[in-house]
């Protein structure tokens, strides 16, 4: 297949196949948050085929995204322009309408306009962000990982693989408050600080493990450990209770990344529940969404944070003139790493951009089919 752009002039070039597989990658260690646990997770991979070109998106979720990529939204994507990444978007917007746009069908869309728009900037030649108008050269990131099921042992660890590495903000998760016990969550916490010293941020994540008020009393525990970043004191759906926390607390209150759908996003802004608001590129919609919400927030005064999939995220963060920084996730810059050339590296704290058309980064398929499960 040809890896160089076609001459395009005013001719369009017609999408000829839309493909999607799902792979599920073991995890490197036990992991879990202040709700659930997990050993595995899974990748589903989109590609979209034109003019020789093939342009990759995916998404982390259930296997069952790729019967409705290969079904009901390939029937809108096969044969439409592939300069038309945008106007695509509209009509698998419009298509899902019966089916659920939230959840599922926000992942299968997300993973599509991914694709799209890599294969937009692949046939024409240039890197994505350049397509998209670059904001800045380089994207700044913070480790994320430290999980609830990881000992003191693991967490040291992790936390001096990114500080060693230059990165200077860092997350670990909480939340763990069965039976009102906050008392792990705080001796974790003060590990933490004791490990990175006192002039890394240090960044928390509940993922809607407490009450408002408990996450307000929990919060005066670690003051004095400086936290900076607190997400998802309470449930994303509580915007009272997160904009309690907010007014309460010396931290950044942040939420979003289960934000579907632009409205959920203005919903948030509008309450007043956020310092900072997270986006998911690869479930909220994917770029064409991403850069409607950012400007939602912009609109707000609100800056924008990038959530997990980090090499799908880089391109479209780097042409965001409101964000802030993007979650350097442990699993997926692992799993990215093992299954993508070209993906990226953050030394010093920094993804920085490619010249390579389109997102960068190349798909193994040899390596990945060991782990493929539709």
């Amino acid at each position: 297949m040809s890896t160089t752009a076609p001459a395009l002039g005013s001719c369009d070039v017609p999408v000829t196949k839309l493909e999607a597989s799902a792979y599920t990658i073991p995890t490197d260690a036990p992991e879990a948050d202040g709700t659930m646990t997990w050993d595995s997770t899974t990748l589903v991979l989109v590609q979209v085929h034109a003019g020789g070109l093939v342009g990759t998106g995916w998404t982390y979720g259930p296997s069952a995204v790729v019967a409705l990529v290969s079904g009901k939204l390939a029937s809108v994507v096969e044969g439409r322009s592939a300069l038309d990444a945008s106007a695509v978007y509209f009509s698998m917007w419009e298509q899902l309408r019966n089916a659920g746009r939230p959840g599922i069908g926000s992942l299968a869309l997300s993973a599509i306009d991914t694709a799209m728009w890599d294969l937009q900037a692949r046939l024409l030649g240039l890197p994505l962000h350049r397509l998209l108008g670059a904001h800045r050269d380089e994207v700044p990131v913070y480790g994320s990982g430290g999980f609830t099921a990881y000992d003191d042992r693991q967490t040291t660890e992790q936390l001096e693989g990114w500080v060693g590495a230059g990165i200077p903000r860092v997350k670990i998760k909480v939340g763990e408050s069965r039976g009102g016990r906050t008392g792990r969550d705080t001796a974790r916490v003060r590990l933490a600080r004791k490990v990175i010293g006192p002039f890394v941020e240090l960044f928390v994540d509940a993922n809607g493990g407490y009450g408002p008020q408990q996450a307000i009393r929990w919060y005066d525990e670690v003051a004095a450990s400086d936290v900076r970043w607190f997400e998802e004191p309470v449930s994303s759906d509580d915007l009272d209770g997160l904009r309690r926390v907010r007014d309460a607390v010396g931290a950044d209150v942040t939420a979003g990344e289960y934000g579907y759908d632009l409205t959920y996003f203005e919903r948030m802004c509008a309450a007043q529940a956020v310092d900072c608001l997270q986006i998911d590129v690869t479930r909220c919609g994917g770029i064409t969404e991403w850069r409607r919400v950012a400007a939602v927030a912009a609109a707000h005064h609100l800056d924008v944070s990038g959530h997990c999939a980090p090499n799908v995220t880089v391109p479209v963060a780097a042409a965001t003139p409101n964000f802030r920084h993007l979650e350097w996730f442990h699993d997926h810059v692992r799993i990215e790493t093992m299954l993508f050339d070209g993906a990226r590296e953050a030394p010093g704290g920094v993804a920085r951009l490619s010249d390579a058309p389109g997102n960068g980064v190349t798909w193994r398929a040899k390596d990945a089919e060991q782990y493929r499960v539709a």
